[in-house]
C-alpha cells in the first residue's frame, strides 16, 4: 500500500481537506496502516486530482487562505477497490522499547523502572483512544480493524507488566564491575 491508496481510503470515508487528510494519516486512526509523511501527502493528492480519481473544490474563507476539499469520485473508488483486491505487504512492526528491554541488563535499574512506567501508561492511552474511536465508528470493518488494535496494545500491556519483575530483577546486572 502507498500514499496514494491511503488518501483514497481516508477520502472513500468522506471528503477532507488536505489538512484532515495529513491530521488523520499521521495522527488519526489512519495512522497505523503506514507511514505517510506531510511531503507524500500533497503530491499524491495532485496526481489523484490530475488522473481524475479524487475532485478538488475551492471554499472561501474570509481573511484565510481558501479551502481545497477533496472527494472521491466515482473513478478514485473504483481504484481503490482494485487496490483493496492486491496482495498486502507483510506488517512491519519496530520497536526501540524492545531492544532496550532486551538488553535490560545494561540499563540502570531507576531508568529501567521508568521507561516501563512509561510504556505502560504510552499503551493505556493507546487502549483509550481506540476504544474512544471504537465508540464513534458504525462500519463493521472499522471496529474489527480498531479492535485489532486494542487486543494488540493490550496484550502488550499485560505481557510487559506480567514480565516487569522478572526482568527488573535483571536491569544494570552488567553494569556492575566483575570480580577479576
Amino acid at each position: 500500500m502507498n500514499v496514494r491508496t491511503l488518501c483514497l481510503a481516508i477520502l472513500y470515508f468522506g471528503d477532507a481537506t488536505g489538512y484532515e487528510i495529513r491530521k488523520n494519516a499521521q495522527e488519526g486512526i489512519f495512522s497505523y496502516f503506514i507511514n505517510a509523511s506531510y511531503g507524500a501527502i500533497y503530491p499524491a493528492l495532485g496526481k489523484l486530482t490530475k488522473e481524475g480519481l479524487v475532485s478538488c473544490r475551492e471554499e472561501v474563507q474570509s481573511g484565510k487562505p481558501n479551502k481545497k476539499i477533496y472527494t472521491l469520485t466515482e473513478a478514485g473508488r473504483g481504484a481503490f477497490i482494485e487496490a483493496l483486491h492486491l496482495p498486502p505487504a507483510d506488517d512491519i512492526f519496530k520497536s526501540e522499547f524492545l531492544l532496550i528491554m532486551m538488553c535490560a541488563e545494561l540499563v540502570e535499574p531507576e531508568t529501567f523502572n521508568r521507561l516501563v512506567d512509561e510504556r505502560l501508561e504510552w499503551l493505556d492511552e493507546k487502549v483509550a483512544f481506540l476504544k474512544g474511536v471504537r465508540a464513534e465508528v458504525e462500519r463493521e470493518g472499522s471496529r474489527f480493524a480498531i479492535g485489532c488494535g486494542i487486543t494488540a496494545y493490550e496484550n502488550d500491556a499485560r505481557h510487559l507488566r506480567e514480565n516487569r519483575e522478572k526482568l527488573g530483577r535483571i536491569a544494570g546486572s552488567a553494569l556492575k564491575p566483575r570480580a577479576s
